[in-house]
Order: structure tokens, then C-alpha cells, then sequence
């Protein structure tokens, strides 16, 4: 698999093969980042989170597009060691990509220094963690207000109940594979964060 466009296109992405594991193909990615840049994201301003990362192919993807920032997290230890292998060989170092390894709700209920403007969350197919993984993100403020939330998700597989002020803004069937797009109505809070991980 290689990234599709900007500083990294045509390099390769390290994937890990087994059970669970589907890097999004470059058809999905090519339409899922036309989707993003019609609605305006504009990538040196966008801090990008993204959760159940996989082969980590979407974070790469928006740091080659010029992302300010990306947080991966993934809990399979080989899928850790080659999302680490690919930053390496693409010179992405620690102050643009951060790879975060273990449970994802533990690492959830933790407090970041600060949030997130895009949100990519693919969790395996059949375990109904969705709606929790985004409430719980929410709670903690790792979702900025006004940050777009993208979920891959089987072709008719359930959803189940987002949080409510994760608003529709697009939803799209690739084959066996659907995208949904969300835009968070979340205020800005002026509160000061709990104490924070870097």
C-alpha cells in the first residue's frame, strides 16, 4: 500500500496481514480526503487522532497532506512495531507523530494536552464499540469543537446511538465498506484540562 498524494506520495505503508486487520484502500482514502477538503479542513491547522489506527495509513495520509500533528492508537503490538516502521523509513519523527499503544479506552480516559480537529476511528467489525469509543473521546475532550469525526464501518453493520452532538454531515458505501462522516456542535469550554498527557 502507498500514500496517495502530498510530500510522502508513492511511498510505501507498512500493513500488518491477519484477522481484523483492512488498510483502506486507495480508492476509499482518495474519496474520504476529497470528502475532507470540499468541507475546508486545511491541514497545517489539523491536529488528527487517529483510534484502532491499524496499518496507521490514515494518519499518514493527513501528515503527508501537511497534518500539524498525528496520534495513533493501537493496541496489537505488531500493528504498533509497523505503524513505527513506516514513520522511520518516512523520517516522520516524534514532534509530528505520536503512537500511542495499548487499550484504547484506558488510553481514552486519560486527558490530552490538547485536542483533536479530525478524528479517524475504524473498530473492528462486529464488537459494537463505535458509540462508547465516541463518548468516551468526547468526555475527555480528545474531539475539538467543531473537529470532524470519520468512521469506517462495515457496509450494514449497525451503528448503534452516536453521541448526540456529533452532527451528520455525510455517509458513503465503497463496496463492502461504508465512511460516515460527522462535524462535533460541542462549545468550546474555557475550562482549565485535567492534568494532561503529552
Amino acid at each position: 500500500m502507498r500514500v496517495i498524494a502530498g510530500e510522502y506520495g508513492g511511498r510505501e505503508i507498512r500493513t500488518v496481514e491477519g484477522p481484523g486487520y483492512r488498510p483502506a484502500t486507495a480508492k476509499v482514502r482518495q474519496a474520504l480526503f476529497s470528502m475532507l477538503e470540499a468541507r475546508g479542513v486545511h491541514w497545517p491547522e489539523t491536529r488528527v487522532l487517529d483510534l484502532f489506527a491499524g496499518s496507521g495509513s490514515l494518519a499518514v495520509e493527513s501528515l503527508s497532506r501537511g497534518a500539524a500533528h498525528a496520534c495513533l492508537v493501537e493496541k496489537n503490538p505488531r500493528a504498533v512495531a509497523c505503524i513505527k516502521r513506516t514513520l522511520s523509513e518516512l523520517g516522520i519523527g516524534p514532534e509530528l507523530a505520536r503512537v500511542l499503544s495499548g487499550d484504547l479506552f484506558q488510553l481514552l480516559n486519560k486527558t490530552p494536552e490538547a485536542a483533536y480537529d479530525l478524528v479517524f476511528i475504524d473498530p473492528p467489525y462486529g464488537k459494537d464499540l463505535l458509540p462508547p469509543a465516541l463518548a468516551k473521546a468526547l468526555e475527555r475532550g480528545w474531539i475539538a469543537p467543531e473537529a470532524f469525526v470519520v468512521a469506517e464501518v462495515e457496509a450494514r453493520a449497525e451503528v448503534g446511538e452516536v453521541p448526540p452532538q456529533l452532527i451528520p454531515q455525510a455517509e458513503r458505501l465503497y463496496g463492502q465498506t461504508r465512511i460516515l462522516l460527522w462535524l462535533n456542535s460541542t462549545p468550546g469550554s474555557p475550562s482549565t484540562p485535567a492534568p494532561s498527557i503529552p
